[in-house]
């Protein structure tokens, strides 16, 4: 199945889904945003470290961002967190990582 189509068939066993974006950045930000909010996952996470995304998604002038979603009603709220800005996740709560951190593998 997995050769076929997305494997994830139970989403509440996965609270956390994150992607690293490439020069594909498109499926991230439209395919997968969508899939995953349909899916019920709980939070998503987009880390963008080569400011790949279009502005519409990391803003204007581009910059190295992680976007986190956030199930709410059903339906994602986005945070966004760049340079030294620690990153809130309702995953991990206890979570003390700047986006910086994150981006330069610390």
């Amino acid at each position: 199945m997995w050769a076929k189509e997305s494997t994830v068939t139970q989403s509440a066993s996965i609270p956390l889904v994150i992607e690293v974006v490439s020069t594909n950045w498109e499926d991230d930000y439209y395919t997968k945003l969508g899939n995953y909010e349909a899916m019920g996952i709980t939070e998503y996470w987009i880390v963008d470290y080569a400011a790949l995304g279009a502005r519409k998604f990391i803003g204007n002038p581009k910059q190295p961002t992680i976007s986190i979603y956030h199930l709410v009603d059903e339906e994602y709220q986005v945070a966004q967190f760049r340079g030294s800005e620690l990153i809130i996740s309702s995953t991990f709560p206890d979570l003390k990582l700047t986006a910086n951190q994150i981006f330069n593998g610390q």
